[in-house]
């Protein structure tokens, strides 16, 4: 006794469907991170590594500046106008202009720059182009970009920024 069965075609096989399963989905899958890869910005990278890495001292040896000078900055941020009350362990810090960068964590094309004139001893007054929200890493540097005094904040901030260069100066 011979039973013979019906064989289905082979696209009605369920083991074959199973093997090519696999395969079909990693070409998707590579299909589609190549086309985000090739679509998005990639403006974390960047092609001046080594020159950057060199620079790592220069902006250690501008930490331990403002930590000798004994810098305290209290910037305050009013909407778009934004002050900065600056002292060292002498005083009122004196300099013509001080230079505030806010870098955004992630887009570098949201990057700002604020210029700060002098306006009393040790107080100096700028202006934001834009309202900016969000989470920001901040630089604030003299003319002579001698010290630095660096940090990050979330704005809009009500109680302003209160940033001592000793807390950065180690590291």
């Amino acid at each position: 006794m011979i039973d013979e069965a019906p064989v289905s075609p082979w696209y009605r096989q369920p083991w074959l469907w199973f093997l090519i399963m696999f395969p079909a989905a990693s070409i998707i899958y590579c299909a589609i991170a190549l086309t985000i890869s090739l679509n998005m910005d990639n403006s974390l990278v960047t092609d001046d590594w080594s020159k950057e890495g060199r620079g790592i001292n220069m902006s250690i040896a501008r930490d331990e500046k403002a930590a000798d000078l004994g810098m305290e900055a209290q910037i305050d941020f009013s909407q778009r106008n934004v002050t900065v009350n600056l002292s060292t362990t002498d005083g009122p810090a004196e300099f013509p202009y001080l230079v505030l960068n806010l870098f955004h964590p992630t887009l570098s094309d949201q990057d700002r720059v604020v210029q700060f004139k002098q306006i009393a001893p040790g107080r100096f007054a700028g202006q934001l182009h834009e309202d900016i929200e969000g989470r920001w890493y901040y630089d604030l540097r003299g003319p002579a970009n001698e010290w630095r005094l660096k940090g990050e904040t979330r704005l809009p901030s009500e109680s302003g920024i209160t940033v001592k260069a000793a807390e950065y100066a180690q590291g």
